[in-house]
């Protein structure tokens, strides 16, 4: 789940009690942005859409219980490390190991008091804070500054299972800086990193939504997923970044197809019940993985993007090839 580091913590009441809601809201009401739900249903949606920091959960709820809302999101691999804190008016011992059993991280008995709400819900996002804080720390390439393979991994997986459920598309380039054997040989290992740092620059600086993401895939091979990205966007994107590469005018002169420093690019796309009709670009039409079992179709659209790289050397380099097919 993507989140900027000083974003505003934000909290999910869940309870079919307005009452309740309205309490517990203004209890916490200075504690960042504060939303809420009313059922189970909604609550699984507010997951997906605002992705919470922590959940405040009644046990009791007429559609689903507290404790199926929990299971449901803790089978999620996307959402498993959200924080749920079980607002109850059961205080039998059962009850709150089913809640901890389940995966929440505490339980509060109603009717909630005031400083015991404020103490754990800070406590907890404290902690989720200082998660948030490594998982950033862990993710990050060490030389360039930007995720890496590690994130990369994690977020196509996420981004995947995302699109299979809301049926938009997701694009992947796939990004190699042309003859970069040869700039090490040439220049030396350290002003081939130091060339590697200024290519990432300048490709991060063309990312402007908050749900794309750049990696360093390996070795001078980078990677961009788009989320919600048609392919014509994406192959604009990619002319872009190799224009941003170009503009930076890198000497090479180790280079067979050129002075200076460029790069090739393949791009790839899957597309489920979204693309358009007539258009001119493949998309993959694999079906929806209702399985937790997506890494085939990952593997897919890696290949294809691959494939779109491949051709891209193989006609010249310095340029943006769309992959034939992600099937």
């Amino acid at each position: 789940m993507h989140k900027k580091p000083d974003a505003p913590a934000r909290v999910l009441i869940v309870d079919d009690d307005p009452g309740t809601i309205r309490l517990l809201g203004k209890i916490i009401e200075d504690f960042g942005d504060i939303f809420f739900a009313t059922s189970g249903a909604e609550a699984l949606a507010m997951v997906r859409e605002r992705q919470p920091d922590l959940m405040l959960l009644d046990a009791e709820m007429p559609d689903m219980t507290g404790f199926e809302v929990c299971e449901t999101i803790k089978r999620d691999p996307i959402f498993a490390d959200l924080p749920i804190l079980f607002v109850s008016a059961h205080t039998d011992m059962e009850s709150e190991t089913k809640a901890l059993e389940l995966g929440a991280v505490d339980f509060i008995s109603k009717p909630p008091s005031p400083p015991v709400v404020r103490a754990r819900v800070r406590t907890h996002l404290n902690l989720k804070l200082r998660t948030d804080q490594l998982h950033r720390l862990a993710s990050v390439d060490g030389l360039t500054g930007i995720a890496n393979r590690r994130s990369f991994d994690t977020t196509l997986e996420e981004e995947w299972r995302r699109t299979c459920r809301a049926k938009t598309p997701l694009c992947l380039l796939l990004i190699d800086v042309d003859h970069f054997k040869r700039y090490n040989d040439h220049y030396g290992h350290q002003a081939g990193d130091q060339c590697l740092r200024t290519i990432a620059a300048a490709l991060a600086g063309c990312l402007h939504r908050p749900g794309d993401l750049l990696a360093r895939y390996g070795g001078e091979e980078f990677a961009a997923v788009l989320p919600a990205c048609s392919l014509d966007d994406a192959a604009k994107l990619a002319e872009k970044m190799r224009q941003a590469v170009a503009a930076l005018h890198l000497p090479h002169a180790a280079s067979e197809t050129g002075a200076e420093v460029s790069i090739s690019l393949g791009a790839a796309t899957l597309s489920l019940g979204c693309q358009t009709k007539g258009s001119d670009y493949p998309t993959w039409s694999g079906a929806c993985p209702d399985s937790q079992d997506c890494h085939g179709g990952i593997a897919a659209l890696i290949a294809a993007a691959d494939a779109g790289l491949y051709r891209a050397k193989a006609a010249g380099r310095n340029r943006v090839v769309l992959a034939a097919s992600a099937a």
